[in-house]
């Protein structure tokens, strides 16, 4: 099986939980929130297991550790609004600059007023 074309935030590591069609699935999801909006890493999995009928948050964090460098990462944030573990410093910076809202003391994205979703697709 040839693994996804994109770009790695780590390129030393892959997951073997996932397969390519899961990885592209969560990572052309990912690319579509828009700036200063987020998604928490369950709505991710519940999006893309309407289609794909299988993964959850853990496999979407693996997914977005592996594979999540070519596409807006930092927009991928814990139900809570916490920021992606390890890289805080870095998804902060760019969520200030996209306006995306944050919590009252700063550390976290508001996500009641950030959150997005995807519409529904209803095939014909």
């Amino acid at each position: 099986m040839a693994q996804p074309e994109r770009a790695r935030r780590d390129p030393t590591r892959h997951d073997s939980r996932v397969d390519d069609e899961y990885v592209e699935a969560v990572l052309s999801l990912v690319e579509r929130i828009p700036a200063g909006r987020v998604m928490a890493y369950g709505t991710v999995a519940e999006v893309v297991g309407e289609s794909l009928a299988r993964g959850g948050p853990r496999l979407v964090g693996a997914v977005m550790a592996s594979y999540g460098g070519a596409v807006p990462w930092w927009r991928v944030v814990t139900a809570s609004g916490r920021l992606p573990p390890g890289h805080e410093v870095a998804a902060l910076r760019e969520l200030v600059a996209e306006g995306c809202p944050l919590s009252p003391d700063g550390t976290r994205v508001d996500v009641r007023r950030a959150a997005w979703r995807p519409r529904p697709t209803h095939d014909r």
